[in-house]
């Protein structure tokens, strides 16, 4: 009967979250609400307080290594951000043929959203199509196309997508693993649906158009997105040479780019904000971090009270080949947040069974990343484009994009699968 009363009211919660803007609640609230709830529930009802008290321990053990990553990655694409170091990137685009721009923009998305994350690189990508595109028609196509784009590119990557930082820091993939066998899989996602759109896009914009820029010297914009950018693609290496948590060796890059930010500062009589590490720090997205908090406890929850792996077993007993079931949870992921979707399959499958680099863990790393785009509300990239562009409406996505990106999710799946069977070898 608890049992059933936990899942009852994790489900009440999740749809809260899923109704943010109907019922007018934020869902940073409902997820902190939902997740505390739940281990406050558990702890009364578990008969053993030690015991839940190890369980919890354990849960946060892994969530505070996610959080501290997270935080650590955003206060250095903000500092890099605040100095405009992302115009060394979008400067060179240069082109009037609308087809060509929606290639461009796209492919710099896919692969800076691997080095960042999807978010941040949505958000970089869309604000810049809004400058260089008057017609809104057009603009609707090219953050479609982004968010794609995004989700697409951070799929390979052990830091594009919070879901598989989860599963990178988690033990359940290698940094090298994921990029040598999603890569392709993840370009096909995209290809797809930018060659079947290109048929019907067309079109030229003026192309004398000017990237307003914030009043940082163009030093001053090299270093800090070398430091910074460079400093991102260094953490796997970090990681992988010294044997350290990801979230130390981000922390690392962090706290050597802010020695870089002071000495820079000292050029200046009177420090411009841009160089203010603490005005910086405000710009930091702190409730989509805590967003990943409730949700994360709540989850740990049914870990705890072993709902994921019945859950497990009932796909097993029901369902049984993994593809199909790894499939499904990509598809799940367009209609619920793909974070709790990877932490329930943490828990429902063990590395005992499904060791590190298992075909398990490389096919929901690449569904559970790229299914988001089947709705702009599957993923933290679509949500930031509609934020941005209030044009973009969950209907007109339906309509216009959702089609291309099932079109897209399906190739790369089918394209991982058949590396899978063919050259791995893996395919369960």
């Amino acid at each position: 009967m608890i049992l059933t009363a936990i899942a009852i009211i994790f489900v009440l919660g999740y749809l809260a979250i899923a109704l943010e803007h109907p019922i007018k609640v934020n869902k940073t609230a409902s997820a902190l609400f939902l997740g505390t709830l739940l281990w406050i529930i558990w702890f009364k009802v578990s008969g053993d307080t030690h015991r839940s008290s190890e369980q919890l321990f354990h849960s946060f053990g892994d969530l505070a290594q996610i959080l501290f990553f997270l935080m650590g990655a955003m206060t250095i694409v903000a500092i890099v951000d605040a100095n405009d170091g992302f115009s060394i990137i979008t400067s060179r685009i240069k082109t009037n043929d609308v087809r060509a721009l929606m290639w461009i923009i796209s492919w710099i998305a896919f692969f800076l959203s691997a080095v960042l994350d999807n978010l941040t690189t949505t958000i970089v990508m869309v604000t810049l199509s809004r400058k260089l595109v008057e017609d809104s028609k057009m603009r609707l196509y090219l953050a479609g196309v982004i968010v794609i784009a995004a989700n697409s590119g951070g799929a390979w990557s052990p830091i594009g997508d919070v879901t598989t930082t989860m599963l990178w820091i988690g033990g359940e993939i290698s940094a090298a693993g994921i990029v040598k066998v999603l890569i392709l899989p993840s370009i096909v996602s995209l290809l797809v649906p930018l060659a079947v759109l290109s048929i019907s896009i067309k079109g030229r914009i003026n192309s004398d158009f000017q990237v307003a820029t914030q009043e940082s010297s163009s030093f001053d914009r090299n270093v800090l997105f070398t430091a910074g950018v460079g400093g991102l693609l260094m953490v796997p290496v970090i990681k992988t040479v010294f044997h350290v948590p990801p979230y130390i060796a981000m922390l690392f890059i962090l706290g050597i780019l802010w020695t870089v930010v002071e000495l820079l500062g000292r050029r200046h009589q009177v420090l411009p904000q841009r160089l203010n590490i603490y005005h910086v720090i405000k710009e930091v997205d702190v409730p989509s971090v805590l967003f990943f908090a409730g949700i994360l406890l709540a989850v740990g929850v049914l870990g705890a009270t072993g709902q994921l792996a019945s859950l497990a077993k009932i796909l097993e007993d029901n369902i049984g080949h993994t593809s199909i079931i790894v499939l499904i949870i990509g598809v799940l992921s367009a209609v619920v947040d793909n974070v709790p979707l990877v932490a329930a399959t943490m828990g429902m499958y063990s590395l005992q069974e499904f060791p590190m680099d298992n075909f398990l863990w490389e096919f929901i790393a690449f569904c559970a990343g790229t299914g988001g785009s089947m709705l702009v509300i599957g993923s933290a990239a679509g949500v930031a484009a509609m934020g941005i562009d209030r044009n973009l409406s969950f209907g007109w996505y339906l309509r216009k994009i959702t089609p291309l990106a099932a079109l897209g999710y399906g190739s790369g799946a089918g394209t991982y699968l058949l590396l899978s069977d063919f050259i791995f070898h893996t395919v369960k």
